[in-house]
Order: structure tokens, then C-alpha cells, then sequence
């Protein structure tokens, strides 16, 4: 895909691409019941979601939202081209003229972080761990061959800088142990010099079998977890090979993430069921 110009082909750009300031402003047009025009009830029918599925949504604090995440979550076709073909199939063309500064914006810095990859990973069924395609990529890690032999790992780390703590413990606990596992820890595993969002789309997509996401409420409010969450999600929508693996650890005071609470939840803060955490933790990431 050629991004960052007139002809990028939106039917190939992610749903993720649109970030959260997109979201809510689509909400503002949509939330209000409308007799006339369509509203946010309209747009999930079109998406194909059911009619008790959209019963529950109307419990949400921003159902526009709602809808969207989910269906970026489950569906291989939630992309930036699909959804406005859908807003102009329900004739909410009003959104499409008021919004496009902003989509074209998301766009344009969607592609800028990938950096002009011309083939990047739009809903693809699987992670590909197996090799390395581009040589320019070996040198992106600490291990890295010289020679031209990419280092690969178990699991990619989401976390943010405030829940390091716990990400040292998985170290000691998944590494260090009879486990055997190789993690890929993004401060302490990635040389600095290059593009933050190049090398984290590369390790996750090409480098790495899974991804463990640590949750917390400093989880929420970080730009890079939730992108690399949502680019994980988009590599294998709905979660069918088991790639992301969420983590709490920790209490929280904020709702848990929507686009994840479909997965199942490896849970620290029950104590009931922490003398097997490690353990179902390293077995999920053992599996091939």
C-alpha cells in the first residue's frame, strides 16, 4: 500500500488507523436517537452485528465507540474504507464531509509510523515469526547476527514504563526459570536509533509468536500500548490463533479495556489462582 498520498488505497488502511479524538467526534453525530437519519444503531446493524448485541450497547457511555472497537476486534474487513463506504451507504454523508480533515490526518500518521512500509501487515491471518524478509531489519535488537539471522522471540511485552516492575518479574519468572522462555522487552532488548513504531510493528509481526499486554490503569493512557495492542489485534482480528495473551496484575480503579475483554484473562490479583499463574502463562506461550 502506498500511504502519506492522494492514492492510498483506504480499503487497505486499518480501522485502528483512526484514533480516539476520530471516534468520539463520529460518536457526536451518531449517539443522539434520530428519527431521520441514521444513527450509531444504524451503523452497527451494517457492520452485521445482532439485534440483541446492539440491545447491549445501549448501556454504553459512548456506543459509537463501542461498536467500533468491537468490530475492529472480530471482523478481517474493519478497515478506514470500509467504514466510510458504510457511513455513505446509510446516508450519513454529514459525517464523511465534517470528518475528513481528521481521517485524512489519522491516515497519514498511521502510514508515517510504519514508515512507508510498502506491504504493511493489514489483517493478515496470523503473526509470521518464522523469518525475516527484509535485511534491512536485522540489527533492530541486541542479539541480532551480524550476519543476517533476525533474533526471535516467545512473546512480545506490551507494558508501560510505570509497570516495569512487574514486566521484571515475568523476566525472572518466564527466563530464568525451567521455563526457558524468550521474551522480547522493548527497553531492554531494542537497540535505540530507529523509528519506535517501525521496529514494534516489525518485532510483533515478524519476530515474535505472541504478545503478552499488561494491563493497568496506566495502560489505558499510553499512545504506544494501545497501538501496539490494536496492531496486534488487527494481524489476527478476533483472536483465533490465541496471539494475544492480556496480564493484569494489579488492581484497577478504570473499566478494563473493551477490545479485550473477549480474550481470556490471565489474572494475578486472585489469590486463589496465583500458584498457577506462572504456569498457565508459560504454557499459553509455549504452544506452537
Amino acid at each position: 500500500m502506498a500511504c502519506c498520498n492522494s492514492k492510498t488505497d483506504l480499503s487497505r488502511v486499518p480501522l485502528l488507523a483512526l484514533n480516539m479524538g476520530f471516534r468520539k467526534k463520529v460518536g457526536l453525530y451518531l449517539n443522539p436517537r434520530n428519527a431521520v437519519a441514521a444513527d450509531w444503531m444504524a451503523l452497527a446493524e451494517a457492520l452485521g452485528f445482532t439485534f440483541l448485541e446492539i440491545k447491549n450497547y445501549e448501556s454504553a457511555i459512548n456506543p459509537t465507540v463501542k461498536v467500533l472497537e468491537d468490530w475492529q476486534a472480530r471482523s478481517t474487513d474493519a478497515t478506514v474504507g470500509k467504514l466510510l463506504s458504510i457511513l455513505s451507504e446509510v446516508e450519513r454523508n454529514d459525517v464523511l464531509e465534517d470528518l475528513q480533515p481528521m481521517i485524512d490526518e489519522d491516515v497519514k500518521r498511521y502510514c508515517e509510523r510504519l514508515n512507508r512500509n510498502p506491504e504493511p501487515p493489514v489483517q493478515v491471518n496470523q503473526v509470521d515469526s518464522c523469518s525475516c524478509r527484509t535485511l534491512e531489519r536485522v540489527g533492530l535488537t541486541l542479539h541480532d547476527d551480524p550476519e543476517g539471522t533476525p533474533e526471535l522471540f516467545d512473546a512480545f511485552i506490551c507494558y508501560c514504563q510505570r509497570d516495569f516492575e512487574f514486566v521484571q518479574e515475568m523476566i525472572r519468572q518466564l527466563e530464568e526459570t525451567d521455563f526457558k522462555l524468550k521474551l522480547c522487552v522493548f527497553d531492554r532488548d531494542v537497540l535505540p536509533g530507529s523509528c519506535v513504531w517501525t521496529i514494534t510493528s516489525e518485532l510483533i509481526e515478524k519476530r515474535c509468536k505472541r504478545m503478552v499486554v499488561v494491563i493497568s490503569d496506566e495502560y489505558l493512557d499510553s499512545e504506544a500500548c494501545d497501538f501496539q495492542t490494536k496492531f496486534a489485534l488487527s494481524l489476527s482480528p478476533g483472536a483465533r490463533n490465541k496471539r494475544l495473551i492480556p496480564v493484569k496484575y494489579k488492581s484497577m480503579s478504570k473499566p478494563f479495556p473493551s477490545i479485550l475483554r473477549f480474550l481470556t484473562l490471565c489474572d494475578y490479583t486472585r489469590p486463589c489462582t496465583q500458584a498457577w499463574f506462572w504456569k498457565r502463562l508459560a504454557k499459553a506461550l509455549s504452544l506452537p
